[in-house]
């Protein structure tokens, strides 16, 4: 957990840097009420307190990241409390939570307050996102979205520190490359093939720097709670994650759809498992000793 910390601090970093003061307040606030729900709730429930497991602090810079720095702070607190009561919480606590807490918070806080949650400011303007504009027919500036001075939500907007946060967590072991690099082969391909720009190099590197695809290949789809440990089954999931990404973003009212697609995969990775968990090679029968009387 502290080496998500550590990976995930360049995007937070830079996006306090973009957003400003705001940015910083949201996901001081995120951390800090994910910390003081699940411990509360703990000693309330007199269970085992577990903050010290660093487990809230990952889904409150999660969240945070998956915020708009223009969000109202009570909104913040309320998306806290879904993603650490509701979502982790009431089903057992870290390792028993069904989907990924902190996406959840957000899908939940989208679908309350979508003119909040929708509302981006960059450089004292408000407007759409570059994949908006994208999806509506406008033009975007790939470099811009690589670099990150566009507009979003807190941590999605600069690819360069995503993937080297990305890269640090390969390298410590503590992600497999397997579910983000499959990701995102299959979501290229559903791009390039049902995308409607051909083979468009440009178009297809404006979907990959852009809404929060690389924070939910490296970040969230790898969550060990909620995706498949099966060698196959990751395979499954990470190839799923791809094409429903494809299908929301193309095909959907929604510009971005990595939210929708991980949190749906998610509820199917128990089945994933069921299918693609290895069966035994023959069958050993114990036998019994039987002592002569």
């Amino acid at each position: 957990m502290i080496d998500v910390c550590i990976a995930l601090l360049p995007a937070c970093v830079f996006g306090v840097v973009n957003f400003g003061f705001r940015a910083l307040l949201v996901l001081a606030v995120s951390v800090t009420s994910c910390i003081l729900f699940e411990y509360f709730y703990e000693r309330g429930m007199h269970k085992k307190i577990t903050v010290g497991d660093f487990s809230a602090v990952v889904t409150g810079l999660l969240l945070g990241m998956n915020l708009p720095s223009t969000i109202p702070i009570w909104m913040v607190i309320l998306g806290s409390a879904f993603s650490i009561i509701i979502v982790k919480q009431l089903f057992g606590g870290l390792g028993q939570n069904f989907m990924n807490p902190a996406l959840a918070g957000r899908c939940f806080l989208l679908i309350s307050f979508a003119g909040q949650m929708t509302k981006f400011t960059y450089d004292g303007v408000t407007g759409a996102t570059p994949l908006a504009v994208l999806k509506n027919g406008g033009e975007v500036s790939v470099l811009k979205m690589f670099l990150g001075t566009t507009g979003g939500v807190i941590g999605e907007t600069c690819t360069i520190a995503l993937l080297a946060g990305g890269i640090y967590l390969i390298i410590r072991k503590v992600i497999a490359p397997t579910i983000p690099l499959i990701y995102i082969g299959v979501f290229s391909a559903f791009i390039l093939v049902f995308g409607g720009h051909g083979f468009d190099l440009e178009y297809l590197a404006a979907h990959l720097c852009g809404g929060g695809l690389m924070l939910g290949a490296f970040f969230m789809a790898t969550d060990y709670v909620t995706s498949p440990v099966t060698t196959g089954g990751k395979v499954i999931f990470a190839a799923l994650l791809g094409i429903l990404t494809g299908l929301f973003r193309i095909y959907g009212n929604s510009a971005e759809g990595v939210s929708y697609a991980i949190i749906f995969c998610n509820l199917l990775v128990p089945l994933i498992e069921k299918i693609t968990v290895p069966k035994a090679f023959g069958v050993v029968k114990e036998k019994k000793n039987k002592e002569a009387v």
